[in-house]
């Protein structure tokens, strides 16, 4: 097991990150808390994968286990699913110092930490991510929120969690289409902030590909670090963490658009990269063979999604709801060379709808 200290002062927690870790749940729980009441909210799919063994470890170590589970998809993520998990609080007398635990992937770690953060003021919960996106980074760093209609996490809080416990062995039940799309939240970390962990992704596809044991420790571990380090200095993303949102200003609009589920979160990050490649590109921040290597590792990994064929108009217009925009006008975190990054702001409109079509029409 490898472990990880993202170091926040008094909100400071572990990340946990191994094989067979869901057993030593209740183990892990005791050292945390005095409680003897805790809260598993999951999907029904991931429930009757590792609800057993998690619930079992739970009550073997003593505490009172109850569950709620969630439909499983992006459209669940909302108020509606939110006061449903308080109800059920509410009902079993879930109390301030209870614990929540979130297990599943990025959808109901957000569910549940939001409702962690809002119920009886916040309560303690715990991040038990199943999916390569959640371990790698929606788990960490505390930022928990539900979709609105119009726009993608736009109710929400900043929440740490008291532990992350990363079992990669719930990694070998993933869908192939959940696993590339976390693999480009991994990628994101090599383009805008380590050049090195980017040229090691391009040397060890085939091993990522075949989920090597060491491979899947090596990504999700550098992610978590990477995504620590950046935490400890920014965790209310006034300046630095704003870094992280490469490719989700124009990806966040793919998925509003298309409707929540159509796309996974991870495949609108892919899709948002390649035109902020294309946008980089016209603002002399990125060479041709520096995008060219981005859109080869994309293919070597099988996982380049096209930008899908949205009016520009529309995803522009999209874009506004973005929570990063100021005074109507649009922020944009784009590379800067391979391991590097820019925050921009105020782009000319036209450069931005044709950063969007030169995507659309790149089909490789």
């Amino acid at each position: 097991m490898q472990s990880l200290l993202l170091n926040l002062g008094q909100h400071s927690y572990e990340i946990l990150i191994g094989q067979g870790l869901l057993k030593n749940t209740g183990s892990y729980l005791k050292q945390l808390t005095t409680t003897k009441k805790v809260i598993v909210v999951s999907n029904p799919t991931i429930f009757s994968l590792y609800g057993p063994t998690v619930t079992d470890s739970l009550s073997k170590s003593g505490f009172e286990v109850i569950t709620h589970l969630v439909p499983d998809g992006e459209e669940y993520k909302n108020i509606e699913h939110t006061m449903k998990i308080i109800d059920t609080c509410i009902d079993n007398k879930v109390e301030r110092n209870s614990v929540l635990i979130a297990l599943g992937g990025g959808v109901i770690g957000d569910l549940a930490g939001f409702v962690s953060a809002i119920y009886q003021r916040g309560t303690p919960f715990v991040q038990i991510p199943t999916t390569l996106l959640a371990q790698v980074d929606s788990s960490v760093g505390g930022k928990v929120a539900v979709n609105h209609p119009q726009g993608k996490n736009m109710i929400g809080a900043f929440h740490q969690p008291k532990l992350v416990i990363a079992d990669t062995n719930t990694l070998d039940t993933l869908d192939i289409r959940d696993y590339n799309s976390g693999l480009g939240e991994v990628v994101k970390y090599g383009i805008i902030y380590d050049y090195s962990f980017f040229t090691w992704l391009e040397d060890n596809t085939a091993d990522i590909i075949n989920k090597s044991s060491l491979a899947l420790a090596k990504i999700i571990y550098e992610s978590c670090r990477i995504k620590s380090n950046i935490v400890e200095q920014d965790e209310k993303e006034t300046g630095l963490r704003a870094i992280l949102n490469l490719g989700h200003t124009f990806g966040h609009a793919i998925e509003t658009i298309s409707g929540y589920g159509t796309y996974r979160h991870g495949e609108a990050v892919i899709m948002g990269t390649i035109a902020a490649g294309y946008l980089a590109m016209e603002l002399s921040l990125l060479s041709e063979p520096e995008f060219n290597r981005i859109i080869n590792l994309y293919k070597k990994l099988n996982i380049f999604r096209p930008f899908p064929d949205i009016p520009t108009e529309d995803v522009y217009k999209a874009m506004l709801t973005d929570k990063k925009v100021a005074a109507q006008k649009l922020t944009f975190i784009l590379p800067k060379g391979l391991g590097n990054y820019a925050i921009v702001n105020d782009i000319e409109k036209e450069k931005v709808l044709k950063a969007i079509n030169l995507a659309q029409n790149n089909k490789s």
